[in-house]
């Protein structure tokens, strides 16, 4: 298996994991508190979950040091964020969709935007 293959199946199994917290916390959330701060509490669980992942197993081969890269992986992470919450409150608030569709289109979104900017910069290698 080529370190390409090997990583980019990494970097789906703990995205999805990372996803699978952000809608956990989401889901519970929303119920005491506005969706978007529903939402921002979910990223903050995913985060935490989406750079141990990442840095230990998506690209274990990062020639950076882990200080480097929680750095810029924060800055990947809130740049996801922002996308991800402007879809996620577009959606809601102005097409009318169910908050968790909402969410899922944001985080899909938000998704690609971390792959391309975790792999190119945040653990470049």
């Amino acid at each position: 298996m080529t370190n390409a293959l090997k990583s980019g199946l990494w970097f789906v199994a703990v995205g999805s994991s990372a996803a699978l917290t952000h809608l956990a916390v989401f889901a519970g959330a929303q119920h005491f508190m506005w969706p978007e701060l529903a939402n921002a509490s979910g990223f903050a669980a995913a985060f935490c979950v989406s750079f141990a992942g990442h840095r230990r197993l998506s690209f274990q081969d990062a020639r950076t040091t882990v200080r480097q890269s929680l750095r810029r992986f924060g800055v990947t992470a809130l740049a996801g964020f922002a996308a991800n919450e402007a879809i996620f409150v577009l959606l809601l608030r102005v097409a009318g969709w169910p908050a968790l569709a909402a969410l899922v289109a944001g985080l899909v979104v938000a998704a690609g935007q971390t792959f391309l900017l975790s792999r190119f910069w945040a653990f470049r290698r």
